[in-house]
This record gives structure tokens, sequence and C-alpha cells, in this order.
């Protein structure tokens, strides 16, 4: 038989259990601006109805059900858009970062413009023309060595300018490497918070949540591979979501283990040193010829903004330098070598300007020779690249073909057409093809088109990140509206259970006040 004071217990579990879907509900609002934070929702759970099936008891008409209670507070989350989200992530960074990178090249080197390499290239070549009409003009003389000056500083500028970005660069992977250790760091350190409340029972959603807001940043730096969670063990809930791991997935697909549970391993950069004494090397001192866990030599990061920062400053492959700045830095080097070098066989062919005290002599160098030898003897020219001292005596600009003709100017024109020489038919220089001006502008033609796709690929990446956010937030995100919705819900409910303790207790009242009292 049902005992009398049923409805009270079955009322008062409804009273508890809506008491505490108010409870999450005044949570999720309160959170609904905290950055990572998941919305909660209370399991509800009906409780075993009376009489349990082995009771031996007298017959009723049926199962008489006990009321509700709440099961668990559980997240509203979705894993699978954890994983899009965190894949997209890796790559808008790493287009983002490489775009970045390639609009501060483009800004530097300033193409087209007045102030450009191209335009200061031009007015050299006009002086040279303008000298070889009046090869015995002091004041055209003068003009080109200024327009020599002018191109040899600008080789200089730009050299020096792009060595210096590219620095800052590799400062930046020594920032990134702090960041993802001590993005490991946290999330280890939550793993091992988790791994000691779970078995007890308890599900800790909002260290949860701050591990998945850990993950989302660790994945900008770095693509990484969330592994299947691991039990916690104990009396764990069929819901909890244990302990995560996490690997490091390489170029070529190879995954390397970062965080083991509530253990991390260190990444460090090689060639490198320790810049703050922490014992992980991060400052890179050379191209990056690796990447190391705890002294582990790892492949190289498949992407994220890691790898676009080493793809940028500089990088060994095959034995050779690669990299955004270290190629055009090469290219540049190239570039000043074979213009100064070849202008300086053309001039020495020529003939100085005869004067009162003077004779008529070969010309020398125009420009200073470079000192290097063998194959990487054009390293560094553009940096080095100046006009030769003995050129402050205008009369030892070699604009004459012929010794003693002082109105001779056909070698200042022969001088002017180094502009159109093709360096496809001479040997010893490192351009191979084409003339200095269309090498010149091959290089900026591949990186405004390298910039181009680095901004629409980048653009890409961010709708397809955002689309992915906007369907994680549409499941996961705290909806005033819905939590308003829902207080309404749980406090008509709440009411309900307390309205049916008044009945109930009106009901004993005429029972134990008014039973048996008839007769009196």
């Amino acid at each position: 038989m049902v005992s009398t004071f049923h409805g009270l217990e079955t009322a008062r579990r409804g009273m508890v259990t809506q008491q505490s879907a108010l409870y999450t509900t005044g949570h999720n609002i309160a959170n609904a601006s905290t950055p990572g934070y998941t919305r909660q929702r209370v399991n509800f759970t009906q409780t075993n109805p009376y009489p349990s099936p082995g009771l031996n008891t007298a017959k009723i008409p049926g199962q008489v059900g006990t009321g509700v209670e709440a099961g668990t507070i559980q997240r509203v989350r979705e894993s699978f858009l954890d994983v899009q989200f965190r894949g997209e992530q890796t790559k808008t960074s790493y287009w983002d970062t490489r775009a970045n990178a390639l609009g501060k090249m483009e800004e530097i080197m300033n193409e087209p413009s007045e102030t450009g390499l191209a335009n200061t290239l031009n007015q050299f070549w006009q002086s040279l023309q303008d000298l070889a009409a009046n090869p015995e003009d002091q004041g055209a003389r003068s003009v080109v060595r200024q327009r020599g000056e002018m191109v040899a500083n600008t080789f200089t500028y730009l050299s020096n300018s792009l060595t210096a970005i590219k620095d800052d660069f590799g400062k930046q992977i020594s920032v990134t490497v702090k960041s993802v250790n001590s993005l490991s760091d946290q999330i280890s350190r939550i793993n091992k918070q988790i791994s000691e409340i779970e078995p007890v029972g308890y599900l800790p959603n909002d260290l949860y949540d701050e591990r998945d807001r850990l993950i989302d940043e660790l994945s900008k730096y770095v693509e990484i591979k969330v592994h299947p969670p691991r039990s916690s063990g104990g009396d764990s809930l069929p819901v909890a979501e244990g302990i995560l791991d996490i690997s490091i997935v390489g170029d070529n697909g190879t995954e390397t283990k970062l965080i083991d549970g509530s253990t991390f391993k260190k990444l460090s950069v090689d060639p490198a040193t320790d810049s703050d004494g922490d014992g992980v090397n991060d400052q890179p001192t050379s191209a990056v010829t690796g990447f190391q866990l705890d002294g582990q030599d790892i492949p190289f990061i498949r992407s994220g903004e890691m790898k676009a920062i080493v793809e940028t400053y500089g990088y060994v492959e095959n034995g050779a330098e690669k990299g955004i700045y270290p190629k055009m830095l090469d290219d540049l080097d190239k570039m000043a070598y074979s213009f100064a070098t070849q202008f300086n066989a053309v001039h020495s062919q020529g003939f100085t300007l005869k004067t009162s005290t003077e004779a008529s002599v070969q010309g020398g160098d125009f420009f200073e020779p470079f000192t290097g030898t063998g194959a990487n003897a054009y390293k560094g020219a553009a940096a080095t690249i100046k006009v030769s001292s003995n050129i402050d005596n205008l009369s030892y600009i070699a604009v004459s073909t012929i010794q003693g003709e002082s109105g001779n100017g056909y070698n200042a024109t022969n001088l002017a057409n180094v502009k159109n020489a093709n360096f496809g038919t001479l040997t010893g220089f490192p351009i191979t093809a084409g003339s200095v001006q269309s090498y010149y502008e091959s290089l900026i033609g591949s990186m405004g088109v390298d910039s181009q796709e680095a901004i629409r690929m980048s653009e890409n990446s961010a709708v397809l990140k955002d689309s992915v956010e906007n369907r994680r937030q549409s499941v996961s995100a705290v909806s005033l509206d819905e939590e308003m919705t829902n207080m309404i819900k749980f406090q008509h409910a709440y009411n309900g259970s307390a309205r049916m303790i008044t009945v109930l207790d009106e009901m004993l009242e005429r029972i134990i006040n008014g039973l048996g009292t008839g007769g009196r």
C-alpha cells in the first residue's frame, strides 16, 4: 500500500529539482558574456517507481511514480564542432601571419612609387643618357654620382629594413614558443584537477570550459590533434569528459605527443638560445633547422602561426635556406652584385675626362668592388654596395670610348645600356637570365602575387572559421531569451510542486483532525 505521505516526498523532490534548474539558469545568465563559457543544463531523471518489481507487497493498480531528481548538471557542447573550429583556426592563423609578413615587405619595397628602387634606377639611367649628350658638363657628372649614391643607398636601405623585420619575426618565434609551452602547462594542470574531481562522481564543467578555451588558443599557434578522452576512473559519471591528450602534427602528418594527461613536453627551436633562462631554447640564432620536444627532434610543424613565422624568418630544407624574407634578401643581393659588377666592367672600358692637370686614363670601378669569393660572393652585396671614393673626383667618371676625346660620350651610353644587359649571355653572375630591370620586376610581381594569395586565403579561412564558430555558438552559447523562458518554466514547475504540498497538507489535515470525529 502506498504511504499516506508519498505525495509529499514526490512534491518535495519536484521543488528541489526545479530549484536546481533555476540555479543553473541563473548561472548561465550570469556568465552570458564570459569568454569560453558553455551553457549548462540539468538532466532531469525520473526516480524509481513504487513498488519495485522485486518487492513483495499488496497488489495495487500499478507502479506509482515517485517524482524527479537532478541527475547531472552537464555542458551543452558538440565536440565535432570543436574539432572543426580548431582546424579552421589553425589555417586562419597561418594565412593571417603570412599575409601580415608579406604586407610589411610590400611596405618596405614600396613599389610602384617615386621613391622605390625601380624609379631610383630609372633616374640613374636617365642621368647617364644626359651625360652622354654633355660628357664634359660637370653638373651632369655630379648628377650621375648623386644618382649612383641614391641607387646604392636604396639597396642598403631595403636590405637593412628587410633584415630588421626578419629579426623581429625571429623574436616572435621566441614569443610563440613560450606561449605554446605556457598553454601546454596550463592544460596539463587542468587535466590533473579534472582527474581528481571526476572519480568522486562530479562534473567539473567550469574546468572543462577553461580547458577547451586553452586548447582553442593553442590551435592558433600549432596544428594539434586532440585524442579521444581517457576516463579518470573511480566513480566517474558516464557523461564525464575525462582526460585529454594532445599531439602536435608535423608536416608529414606525424603526431608527437605534447600533452599526456597531467604532464607535457616543452617545445624548443633549433638552433636557438635560451632568451630568459627557463631552460628552453626559444630565440633562433639562424635559419630554423627543426623543433624539439624535451630535447627529442620532431618534424616541422605543419600549420598554424608558428609555421608562418618560421617560413617568414627562414628555415633550412635539404641543406638550403628558404623563407619569405631570406629569399627576398638573397634576390636583392644577386641583383645588387650583378648590377654593380657589370656596371664596373663597362665603366672600366671607358676613359676619364682629360683636365688641365691630368691626362685621360682608362676608368676604374664606379662602385666599390665586392670582397666575397666563390659561389656565394654576392652575399651581402645589397647591404654593402656603395659608390667608389674615386668618383668623388667627377673627372674619373669614364664616359669616353677613346682616350683623350673629352667630347666622346659613347661609354656613358654603354653604361646606360647596362639596364638592358642580358645576363643570360654573360657568365659569372648570380642572375642567369634577363636584365636587371626584368629581374627586379619579377621579384616585385612574385611578391605581389604571393601577398594577394595570402590575403585571399586568409579571408576564405576566416569565413569558414566564423561559420563554424557561429554553429558552435548556436549550440553552446547562452541565449538570454531562451534562459528567460526556462526561468519562467522552472518557476512555474516549482510553484506547482509547492502548490501540491499545500493541497496534500490540507488533505492530511482533514485526515488527521477530522477523521473519526463523526458521532461525537
